[in-house]
């Protein structure tokens, strides 16, 4: 693997891994007593169905947490990729029951049963270049908002569970086509292309490792990709070579905003942005600039971070 260090202390590890666990219940203590003795930070979920998840923590502390889960025979071999950031990108640690390790909230879909094809990075530029090929965003828009594959089609959803609904409402257009489907590392696409693969698809195929393995794998000079891709902490995104983006958090709406979005007239620290702006009454705004203010006078004092921002 590639190493993007560049001298960066913190190691992020996103992994999952759809398998059979049902003592799921029993794993949550120790891993909680592990991750949080290890000054390791994220979140992991578990689940009847599997692990999923991202923390971070020095190389040492990821090392012992990847060792642990690797000596439960049913988690071991699990998709894991390695990123690095210059802060430490989560606030605390996360270890959590859940029905399913990514929600879909369609009972009878099992991954471990039916799957899509996967596609190697190294591979999927051919496959996507097939004009016989739709190409399928099923991430969310607010992750879609800041980078996608050229050409792919955007589903718009606000939440995965909505996802099943719009294959439903676009089986038409999907009617003898492969179906190319990505996500950010690779977890949403098992649920995803087993879902369609059940409505009577064959050719159904997704990326291997996600977006995050073919930015580490593919050459600039070679991609399809354009923009920054979406992360689930604080670094907010990463380019190719998985080095950290530009892309900031609107702390009005929680949605990623490009350098170019703070250009805009609606644009204002902590308040709105031109995602939010239209979406907000004069009272939210001056709520948030209220709390924009005490947020700017705690960093003045010297506090890290001012409560409720």
């Amino acid at each position: 693997m590639t190493d993007h260090s560049s001298n960066l202390p913190f190691k992020v590890a996103a992994l999952y891994r759809f398998a059979p666990l049902e003592h799921y219940h029993a794993l949550q203590e120790p891993l909680a007593k592990l991750c949080c003795g290890e000054g390791i930070k994220g979140t992991l979920l578990l689940a009847a169905e599997g692990i999923n998840g991202t923390v971070a923590g020095t190389a040492v502390a990821i090392e012992k947490l990847v060792d642990f889960l690797n000596a439960e025979p049913a988690i071991a071999g699990m998709e894991l990729k390695y990123s690095y950031a210059s802060e430490m990108p989560f606030k605390r640690m996360k270890v959590r029951l859940k029905k399913e390790i990514v929600t879909m909230g369609v009972a009878e879909i099992d991954p471990l049963r039916s799957v899509g094809t996967y596609v190697q990075p190294n591979d999927w530029n051919a496959l996507i270049s097939d004009p016989d090929t739709i190409l399928i965003d099923t991430r969310n828009d607010y992750e879609t908002a800041i980078g996608s594959f050229a050409g792919a089609v955007d589903p718009k959803t606000k939440t995965f569970r909505e996802f099943p609904q719009w294959v439903e409402d676009h089986r038409a257009d999907l009617e003898g086509k492969k179906i190319a489907m990505f996500c950010t590392g690779g977890i949403r696409c098992e649920k995803a292309t087993a879902f369609v693969k059940g409505l009577g698809f064959d050719d159904v195929f997704h990326l291997k490792g996600g977006i995050l393995k073919y930015l580490e794998d593919v050459p600039v000079e070679s991609s399809r990709w354009e923009g920054e891709c979406f992360v689930f902490d604080e670094r907010v995104s990463v380019g190719h070579g998985l080095i950290e983006g530009e892309a900031e958090l609107c702390h009005a709406c929680r949605n990623p905003i490009a350098p170019e979005d703070k250009l805009s007239p609606l644009f204002e620290e902590g308040v709105s942005c031109p995602n939010c702006y239209h979406e907000r009454t004069d009272e939210d705004r001056a709520r948030f600039a209220e709390r924009q203010r005490q947020v700017r006078l705690a960093r003045e004092r010297g506090v890290k971070q001012h409560i409720g921002s």
